[in-house]
């Protein structure tokens, strides 16, 4: 991994909206005047399968794919796809995780069971753990679907990209109708870093 490369993981499942927070940190990184790359590696059509979006900026970017141990930051929008791709997250990176829950279909069969307490597990072995309600938080902003822009917000300012690049990148990319939800979404997940976690975070 370049030094001067930021690497992000999104994962989720289907009917996230993981490709959709791709795309608006992706256009607020173009809109600063970075080298923008993005893939969907592990894209499924069908709602609950799982979805991995990368997005990789800098002054110059040539591989959209970030490797095991790459990932500066992991935003995950379901806490077991948070487990899943935690070797991603490099050395000191950032776990950003959705504490919603969503039950694979081995667990809906009753062949398995959920794992308990994950996200304090995780938080165990990543010292920058970052855990919100990013779904009720867009509930309480009009809609639970938003929770995709909380995270967007919370990883924005994070990485110290302008709130108004992103608001510009959201107002791009969600239908008219609800761009007033989104926009409150998002400075919901912007303001939801306080100065103990910004310092956190940058410390």
């Amino acid at each position: 991994m370049a030094a001067d490369t930021t690497n992000i993981l999104i994962v989720g499942v289907g009917g996230q909206g993981t490709l959709l927070a791709s795309r608006v940190l992706a256009q607020a990184a173009v809109d600063q005047g970075h080298d923008v790359k993005v893939s969907e590696i592990h894209g499924m059509a069908q709602r609950g399968g799982s979805v991995v979006s990368q997005v990789r900026y800098g002054p110059k970017v040539f591989s959209p794919i970030i490797k095991r141990g790459d990932a500066d930051v992991i935003m995950a929008f379901e806490k077991l796809e948070a487990a899943r791709y935690l070797p991603f997250l490099r050395k000191g990176g950032l776990m950003v995780i959705n504490t919603d829950r969503i039950d694979p279909l081995p667990v809906m069969s009753g062949e398995v069971s959920y794992p308990e307490r994950l996200e304090e597990k995780i938080a165990q072995v990543v010292p920058k753990t970052i855990k919100l309600d990013a779904t009720g938080i867009a509930a309480g902003c009009g809609t639970s679907r938003a929770a995709n822009i909380v995270l967007v917000g919370l990883v924005g300012r994070a990485l110290s990209m302008p709130l108004d690049s992103l608001e510009e990148s959201v107002r791009a990319l969600v239908p008219e109708k609800v761009v007033a939800i989104n926009i409150k979404a998002l400075n919901a997940g912007w303001n939801y870093m306080d100065d103990a976690l910004i310092s956190m975070v940058r410390d």
